[in-house]
């Protein structure tokens, strides 16, 4: 009989500690031979544990003989493995009059793009909806796509369409009653749902600027590449939603080569889902794909990140590979943290597919299965070190990564206003609040999108790029787009362009204090606070707030990070910087929410005094360290009067200031940032008369 054990083989079989049992396809083998180990528990550190082999693989329940180990399993693996495929129960459940669906169907639905929730800030009887996340590689969005999206969200949704971090739409409050007609409406119109949440390849990033240059239309292709050979195979998501009607768009033929390769044992042979098997992987898995410079994908936060190396004259040659990070974590659990990716090596362009698939299959055949808390492939980088992930992914893929390129520094880059696509075109992009397009600015943008035939893309920064613009449509757009309040980047506040938060109440279940509600106020006190301060108009530092600790809106790479930890309480991190390079650290926990000003006002004081030139918040605090900054905190007393050089006070008479704070109330500001904002533009239409 021939085996295929993938990694070792040889040293593995040899291995008197190593039994081999008969099972079924979870875990990549042939003739169902499943690999269980003699090892001891685990200790009591998870973490240390991470890819030991007591670990839980992608297999099925071990016999139960006197030569094989119960290997413990989380929930979660033992209802995928009874779900042929990821069929059932949800394929009974979605049949019953039952407004919601039970649990081992809610854990299954989520591979079909959808989370089950309820209104939480409804008191008794529970008001079960969907969430459905869509699937778009590099952000891109058809025209056909957006407006039947725009339709879906009035008819079936609660009038909104959400733009996530990981460039798709988000449409919340869908009844199971209407779940297969919004599905497949959306399938219709070429889009999909498949793979955007649950235990596989989520959503694959890439720069959404449609610049007609190599290595950007070659970022954008190997996304979409990479998200086609990780999507399931076994055809359960067009079963449940489109009776099996298939209507995939085509693959490249790299791809489809890629895929059925097996020379290197990654796949499970005869299976419907080569890749997957049936564990599919231990938990959510995160590609990005971008260019030397432009980290608008927040590069360092996915399991893989690949960027495209060219020679001198602009042509892309191959791809740096950086491996293992991830955002989540558990408050009160130290040995769960958020993690940056490091180098792997260097691959030929040719390549990628390989080893993105190799990467992949080393951690669906070692990451925990036991523990959710420890699955994703950071820990078992953490666990490895990254010599031995290299040599097991290097098995995989049959051959050896070079060193990574130098690269140049990378920024942040959101690509807001009007640009040059390098073909004759413009594409301009459009701050989103929030990722949030609802009311006058839905309306507008659904006119405009309509109008002029225009193609779309969602940033991971939650913004929107029109695309394929003429020259002559240039001004009629930018007019509308500003009755519907989508205003060209100088007119909107420098703390809002970079700011991001996750939807939190009321509709997340794992939210502990709001988030997406909460963020306009705070980033208005915010402002208000770097004017008492002293800091100028201009000078901003990336926020991210999010309303549990599993960190969907990335703020472990903020400057400032809020991330929820009780009822109107957020642990604080500091120490991101603007390009998003560098992880922050917890510097306080159980701030309440009406006390932030606390302790940001006498940062900000010093920060605004003790930089050096040019130097982000985010640097400042790490230069500074945490014990100066709590002594800091700890200490302040209010800005000392002696060093006021301005005389700032704005209104004179009660009168004129509630007049002033009426006008601002309609512009959702307060009367001191509005009156800044008039005597700003005055002293700046008046300067050319002061000489």
């Amino acid at each position: 009989m021939t085996t295929s054990f993938g990694v070792a083989n040889a040293a593995i079989v040899k291995d008197p500690k190593l039994q081999i049992a008969r099972s079924f396809s979870g875990l990549k083998n042939v003739s169902s031979l499943i690999l269980l180990t003699k090892f001891p528990r685990a200790s009591s550190s998870p973490a240390s544990n991470v890819g030991s082999t007591t670990a839980i693989r992608a297999v099925s329940t071990p016999l139960k003989s006197d030569t094989s180990v119960e290997l413990k399993r989380s929930k979660v693996e033992i209802i995928k493995e009874h779900s042929n495929f990821i069929r059932y129960p949800l394929n009974e459940e979605l049949l019953t009059d039952s407004p919601n669906v039970n649990e081992a169907a809610t854990q299954i639905i989520k591979f079909h793009g959808s989370y089950q929730q309820y209104n939480r800030d409804e008191r008794g009887t529970r008001s079960y909806s969907f969430m459905l996340r869509t699937k778009n590689p590099s952000g891109k969005v058809s025209n056909k796509l957006y407006l039947v999206m725009d339709d879906l969200a009035d008819q079936f949704g609660i009038g909104t369409l959400r733009l996530t971090t990981r460039q798709t739409f988000q449409l919340h409050g869908v009844l199971k009653k209407d779940l297969k007609t919004v599905m497949s409406a959306i399938i219709k119109s070429m889009g999909s749902t498949l793979g955007a949440c649950g235990d596989l390849n989520r959503n694959v990033l890439a720069p959404a600027a449609p610049f007609v240059r190599k290595d950007y239309l070659l970022a954008q292709k190997t996304a979409e590449d990479i998200a086609a050979l990780l999507t399931p195979q076994s055809g359960f998501y067009y079963d449940m939603w489109v009776d099996g009607e298939q209507f995939m768009s085509a693959e490249s033929p790299e791809v489809v080569k890629a895929r059925n390769d097996n020379s290197n044992g990654t796949n499970f042979p005869n299976s419907p889902e080569p890749i997957y098997g049936t564990q599919f992987m231990p938990r959510k898995f995160k590609i990005a794909v971008t260019v030397p410079t432009d980290n608008s994908v927040d590069l360092f936060t996915n399991d893989i990140g690949a960027v495209v190396v060219s020679d001198a004259d602009g042509e892309p040659q191959g791809f740096n590979i950086y491996v293992g990070g991830g955002m989540g974590r558990t408050h009160r659990l130290e040995s769960t943290f958020p993690r940056l990716a490091e180098p792997l090596g260097y691959v030929p362009k040719d390549d990628i597919l390989y080893a993105v698939k190799a990467i992949a299959v080393t951690q669906r055949e070692n990451g925990r299965r036991d523990d959710r808390k420890y699955s994703r492939m950071k820990y078992l980088l953490s666990s490895w070190g990254i010599e031995k992930f290299r040599s097991v992914v290097e098995q995989y893929y049959g051959k050896e990564f070079k060193p990574c390129h130098e690269l140049p520094d990378w920024e942040f880059k959101n690509y807001l206003g009007w640009h040059e696509q390098g073909d004759g075109g413009l594409f301009c992009g459009l701050h989103v609040d929030n990722g949030r397009i609802k009311g006058t600015m839905k309306t507008i943008l659904r006119e405009i999108i309509e109008k002029y035939n225009l193609n779309m893309r969602i940033t991971p920064n939650q913004n929107i790029i029109l695309c394929d613009v003429r020259q002559a449509w240039k001004r009629p757009i930018t007019i509308a787009l500003a009755q519907g309040g989508l205003l060209q980047p100088r007119f909107v506040d420098p703390l809002n362009l970079t700011a991001m938060a996750c939807p939190a109440f009321p509709l997340c279940p794992l939210a502990v204090t709001e988030a997406e509600r909460g963020i306009p106020d705070i980033l208005k006190r915010i402002r208000a606070v770097f004017e008492k301060v002293g800091l100028k108009y201009n000078e901003s530092v990336v926020i991210r707030i999010t309303g549990c600790p599993n960190g969907c809106a990335r703020p472990y790479m903020a400057e400032l990070g809020l991330v929820g930890d009780g009822p109107n309480s957020y642990q604080i991190w500091l120490g991101g910087n603007p390009n998003q390079t560098s992880l922050a650290k917890v510097f306080k926990d159980k701030v309440k929410l009406h006390s932030l000003e606390e302790v940001l006002e006498p940062l900000f004081y010093h920060w605004k005094r003790q930089r050096v030139s040019k130097e982000s918040f985010g640097d400042f605090t790490v230069r500074m360290g945490t014990e100066k900054l709590l002594e800091m905190v700890d200490k302040w007393e209010g800005i000392p009067l002696s060093t006021s050089r301005h005389n700032l006070k704005l209104f004179a008479d009660k009168e004129t200031f509630e007049a002033m704070d009426a006008l601002a109330r309609l512009q959702d500001k307060n009367a001191h940032q509005l009156a800044m904002e008039v005597i700003r533009h005055y002293v700046s239409t008046h300067k050319k008369h002061i000489h």
